[in-house]
Formats: C-alpha cells, sequence, structure tokens
C-alpha cells in the first residue's frame, strides 16, 4: 500500500459532518457500516435510502413532500427523483436569514482586482434580492422564463440568481470575456426575456469597457426586453447604455423599492434553474439544462459531507460567472458559511494576491484550479513563508488532473496540515464524480473517493468493469443532478447522444482514469484527447505530469497525429522568457518522460510554441488544436481565451516529415 501525504486526525473525524451522517444514517435508515467504503457501498446499494436521509439531513425546505425519492434508479435517462416535492432554490439558500443567529453574519465577500472590498449579511442580502424580484416582476419575468448575465464575479451576479431563482424563472451566465459571437451562440439559444450586465470589469491591470458589447447583445438578441446594467466601472452616467431605451442601471432600479418578505415560488424537484453550456470548441455549445432539486441535494451533500463546510467556515473559489464552479461556489450559502468571490487575474499584481485574501478573511477552504498550483509553484511563490494560513483547513483543486508534483508543493509550500481535495465532475452534472473526503488520508496523485451515490466504474474497450486499471468514466446508476435533458432538443436526441451513445443505459462521462486500491481515483484526461500510438492507450495528463518537472518549461499540451496509417504523439511546450529552445532541452524533456513513463509515452516531435489555447475557463483545448493540425475547422472560436493562439499550430513544417 502507498503512503498517503496527509491523514485527518482523531477528532477532525469525528468533528466532521460526514461522521455525523453515518451516525444519522444508522440511527434513521437500515445503515449499519461505520467506515467510509461501507457507506459508500449502501448508498450505491439503496440509493432511495441514501437519498432520502440527505434531504433529510440536509434539512432541505419544501412546501409539499414527496411522494417517492426515485421510481427507478436503473433508468437513465429518465429516473424520476423526489416526485410531487415543490421547494424553491433560493428559499433554500436563502434560510440563514430567517435564523436570528445568522441572519447578521456575512454571507458575501467580494474583492476586485482593483483593490474594491464589499461584504453583505445574510440578511442585506435577502433584502437586496426582495428589491430585485420586484424590479422583475415589473419587468414581466414569471416562472420559465430566462434570464442572462454577463457579469463578473460579484455580489450582484448572486443577487441575480437569487431573484431569479425565487421567481421560479431560469438563471444562465456568462464571463464579460466573451466575445460578442460567443455571448450570441449562448444565450441567443435560449431566448433570455432579461439581460443583467456589467459596464466593464478589470483583469491584469487593465479596465476593460463593456458597454459597446452589452449594447450589441442586446440589440441582436430580440427577446431580450430589459437590460439591468450593473455600473462596475463608476462611469455609468456617461456611457453610451444610457441613451438605450431598454436599460437601467442597477442601483437605481432597486432604489425604488423596499425591502419586504419574499413569495418564493414553488416548484417541482425537476424545474429547471441553470443553463449551462458547453465548452463549444467544436460546435454550437449545448445548452444543458439543471434542476432546481437536483443541483440543490447534489452540491448540499458535496459541501456538508465532502467538503465538510459548516455555518463557521468561510468557503473560496477562484472562478468566474461563466464555469460551473461559481454555480458550485454560491451553494454554499445554504450551509450559512461565509462565501469570498473575487473577480480578476488570479496573479495580478503577483501570486500572493489570493493568499492574501485568504488570510485577510481566515479562509478555511480554498479552491482553485490545478494550473493555478502549477504556476504560482514554477513563480517560486511559498506562501507558507508570506501568509498566516492558520484557519486553511481544506485546499480544493479541479479543472485538470493535479499533478503528484503539485501535490509535493502544496505540503512543503502551502501548508503541512491541510486536506487536499482534487475533485472532478463537470458542466454536464454541475457537480462532481470524484472529491474530497474528511475521514480519509490524501494520497499523492489521487483524487480522495467516489462521490456518495454515485455508481462510478471504470470500463475497459468491451465495456466491462476494471479496477486499478485505466478505462472509460462512467456512471451506472441515475443520480439527481444528471440534466433535466438540453435545451429545445427534440426527444431528446442530442443528449441522449452525448453521454448515451456509447453504452446502453449507462452514463460515459468522457473522462480516462482508473479506480486505485486505496479507494481512490485517478484522472488521466479526458477521454477524447486521448493518444494511442501503435494501438497503446495513453491518458495526456500521464505526459504533462512528466514534462513541466523539467526546468523552463511553463506549460505544454499533446495531441496524436495521424501518421503514416497510424497515431504518433507530438508535443508543444511553452517556455519561460528567455530559455532557448535546442536539442539538449528536446533530449531532457525525452529522457525524464522515458525514465519516469514509458517509452510509448516518448512524443515523436516536440516542437515549441509562443502561447497554448485555452477555454475562457482555463482549461487547454487538445481536440482544437488536433483539428488545426489536420487542418479541419474550429468552431466558435469566442469559447476560447486566446483564440489567436490556434494559428501557430497550422501548416507546422516541423509535422510533414
Amino acid at each position: 500500500m502507498k503512503e498517503p501525504v496527509w491523514k485527518p486526525d482523531p477528532s477532525r473525524i469525528e468533528q466532521s459532518n460526514m461522521n455525523n451522517f453515518i451516525i444519522f444514517a444508522r440511527e434513521k435508515f437500515d445503515f449499519v457500516g461505520q467506515s467510509y467504503e461501507s457507506l459508500y457501498r449502501w448508498s450505491i446499494d439503496n440509493p432511495s435510502c441514501f437519498w432520502e436521509a440527505m434531504w433529510k439531513f440536509s434539512e432541505i425546505i419544501a412546501s409539499k413532500p414527496y411522494k417517492f425519492v426515485v421510481d427507478d434508479f436503473t433508468k437513465m435517462p429518465g429516473a424520476l427523483w423526489f416526485e410531487g416535492a415543490e421547494l424553491n432554490f433560493a428559499e433554500n439558500l436563502l434560510s440563514p436569514a430567517g435564523d436570528d443567529q445568522t441572519k447578521e453574519k456575512i454571507a458575501l465577500v467580494f474583492y476586485g482586482e482593483s483593490g474594491d472590498r464589499k461584504e453583505i449579511s445574510y440578511q442585506d442580502l435577502y433584502n437586496q434580492v426582495s428589491q430585485l424580484v420586484q424590479v422583475l416582476r415589473v419587468m414581466d419575468v414569471h416562472e420559465g422564463d430566462r434570464v442572462a448575465a454577463f457579469m463578473p464575479n460579484t455580489i450582484e451576479s448572486v443577487i441575480g440568481m437569487l431573484a431569479t431563482s425565487s421567481l421560479g424563472a431560469v438563471w444562465s451566465s456568462c464571463s464579460p470575456d466573451f466575445g460578442i459571437n460567443g455571448v450570441f451562440d449562448r444565450f441567443n439559444q435560449i431566448k433570455p426575456k432579461v439581460l443583467i450586465a456589467t459596464d466593464g470589469y478589470f483583469y491584469n491591470g487593465k479596465k476593460i469597457d463593456t458597454a459597446s458589447r452589452v449594447k450589441e447583445i442586446g440589440d441582436k438578441i430580440t427577446s431580450i426586453e430589459s437590460i439591468l446594467v450593473v455600473n462596475f466601472l463608476g462611469g455609468y452616467e456617461n456611457s453610451l447604455l444610457v441613451h438605450q431605451a431598454n436599460a437601467i442601471e442597477w442601483e437605481g432600479a432597486l432604489s425604488r423599492y423596499k425591502p419586504r418578505s419574499i413569495e418564493f415560488a414553488q416548484v417541482s424537484f425537476n424545474h429547471p434553474l441553470y443553463i449551462l453550456y458547453s465548452s463549444g470548441t467544436t460546435g454550437i455549445p449545448k445548452c444543458i439544462v439543471h434542476s432546481v432539486g437536483g443541483t440543490l441535494i447534489q452540491h448540499l451533500k458535496e459541501h456538508l459531507l465532502h467538503t465538510d463546510l459548516k455555518r463557521e467556515d468561510t468557503l473560496f473559489y477562484f472562478t468566474t460567472c461563466g464555469w460551473m464552479m461559481w454555480n458550485w461556489l454560491v451553494s454554499g450559502l445554504a450551509v450559512g458559511s461565509t462565501l469570498v468571490l473575487y473577480d480578476g487575474a488570479p496573479i495580478y499584481p503577483g501570486p500572493e494576491v489570493l493568499w492574501d485574501i485568504a488570510e485577510n478573511e481566515r479562509i478555511t477552504v480554498f479552491g482553485t484550479s490545478a494550473k493555478y498550483l502549477s504556476a504560482i509553484e514554477k513563480e517560486g511563490f511559498k506562501p507558507r513563508e508570506r501568509n498566516n494560513l492558520s484557519s486553511l483547513r481544506t485546499i480544493l483543486s479541479t479543472g485538470s488532473p493535479l499533478s503528484h508534483e503539485s501535490f509535493d508543493y502544496v505540503y512543503r509550500d502551502i501548508k503541512e496540515d491541510v486536506c487536499l481535495s482534487s475533485i472532478s465532475g463537470g458542466t454536464d452534472i454541475v457537480s462532481c464524480f470524484a472529491l474530497g473526503n474528511p475521514l480519509l488520508p490524501v494520497f499523492r496523485g489521487e483524487l480522495q473517493c467516489r462521490g456518495l451515490g454515485m455508481a462510478v466504474e471504470m470500463f475497459d474497450e468491451d465495456g466491462k468493469s476494471i479496477f486499478d486499471a485505466k478505462g472509460e468514466l462512467v456512471c451506472t446508476q441515475a443520480f439527481p443532478s444528471s440534466p433535466v435533458g438540453f435545451w429545445n432538443d427534440k426527444d431528446d436526441l442530442n443528449f441522449k447522444d452525448a453521454y448515451f451513445s456509447t453504452y446502453d443505459n449507462v452514463w460515459a462521462h468522457g473522462d480516462y482514469g482508473e479506480l486505485t486500491e486505496e479507494g481512490g481515483v485517478i484522472i488521466h484526461g479526458r477521454s477524447d484527447s486521448v493518444l494511442n500510438p501503435g494501438g497503446v492507450r495513453i491518458g495526456t495528463a500521464e505526459i504533462y505530469r512528466q514534462v513541466e518537472k523539467v526546468d523552463g518549461v511553463l506549460e505544454s499540451i499533446a495531441i496524436g497525429q495521424q501518421w503514416k496509417d497510424d497515431s504518433r504523439v507530438v508535443l508543444f511546450v511553452r517556455l519561460q522568457e528567455g530559455l532557448t529552445f535546442d536539442e539538449q532541452l528536446v533530449d531532457k524533456i525525452k529522457k525524464t518522460i522515458r525514465a519516469n513513463a514509458t517509452p510509448r509515452h516518448v512524443p515523436s516531435k516536440i516542437i515549441e510554441v509562443p502561447d497554448i489555447p485555452r477555454t475562457l475557463s482555463g482549461k487547454i483545448v487538445e481536440v482544437a488544436v488536433r483539428k488545426v493540425v489536420h487542418g479541419e475547422a474550429v468552431k466558435n472560436t469566442d469559447s476560447l481565451a486566446n483564440p489567436e493562439a490556434l494559428e501557430f499550430y497550422r501548416d507546422l513544417a516541423e509535422l510533414q516529415c
């Protein structure tokens, strides 16, 4: 067995929500085990009991009870969850405002790159949501209508979502760094009635005005009847939006109404709550519809049990409103925690910015991406030497596989006594398949466990379940946060094709990974980017882990190039400024990969590139690069943060021999 890099002490285990849930399940249900493994098996073998226990343990607020938990957990898609229940998402998230012990507690703290800090209590949050609800009613927003947001990660964005869901309407958001075509490709499909938008934002030391884009969005998407403009840059009165007939400034709109009790629309468990979008780099983005109840109960499970979030905690996740982690983050309000929002570049003016916030706000759960941890390590930044992180209990990482070396970095240079939980799921399920656990040790390179109630397995090429070997990540039973479907998808044809066409009645997620003997999960990358030289399947994360050990290599991207009736591995590397790319460096990279992986992992070609294309949420786009290399078109490049980077990969002479 491997040696863990961290394990919880007995008092932490005893005081955890997961331990309390085990006691609850033993007392109130038919669970008889003690360990997480036995709890996990019970959650899979008895899904009705488990999800009912989760509903009751988390004290979900509902105006009507459910008739049954699930009609058929073997049916995918189409299983019915908590039929008959009526509830409201925002009512559950705002419930701390109705508690005398928490209503004056800080709900949200906002930090902007420009240095702004704002905070709002649960009571004031409730009041401002109430005011916006009245504004939206005047704008004729009703149950099922869509409200779209083109917004930075601010307090106003959270208020907008809560007011929208209070009415039983549907929320969908993009961050303001999206190009106009990217916004149009998303929002025009869902026909929003109201647009909530910013006049601008700050990033990497620059003030970026978005007024002209907001005007163009309003003009191009004809369903938009009203625009609420958040005066983020502070110059709205001089903005061209002042002359937009259907636009109104946020503060002025809310100031017309006094706070009052919110009449929360009571909707069914499967009523639409969010519309999220696929990356859109291989076609028009898919509009993924997530339900009120499925999102709520899944997030409560992940926050309460797997993250061990409590009312006294302060939760932070570096995200934008265009990434599902924003939706995940704001659900922390239902626990009664304080949430910290940040908008701006994560390493401007330097790598210390987020860690200074962590110290100032005494953050207990700090969430970020694997790429961020790798980047600040390469900067040589050591938070433990600069910041007091005594309050920090958990670090979460997602977006891409967390390398073994990043595990070492966290425990060496950030904090020794911290639960480092790499988590993995996606926009598709607005949650996780594998994630952290306060009861379990942390093993280098592994996600701690499969999520409760998520029947995760790995399938080989014949569709057979395998253990301790690489395969396709699948889920073999229904789960509540499975999407309602895709927007405007007749007979669910595209939805079924996306997740259920590979295996009958089994969710195929598109990740390539393995289950370990420690009970954990390793993700080796996306299965659509798996390399296949000589018929041997290789996950790209296995290569990245080795390459980025090499001094001077900032990041890399690997693809399979069709070559002489086979596929060969091509590696592109971005180097530190001033470093020379030569045969000596190429040889060092190849030797590092060969020594620590296998000869099959060694690329046939290694090429220096000035930049690596990535999505707006920071994920590298292997499929898009592969398409360019093979002369195929890449659609909807507005979904990329740096679409111009793709041009370097086109018609490379090095790939013609």
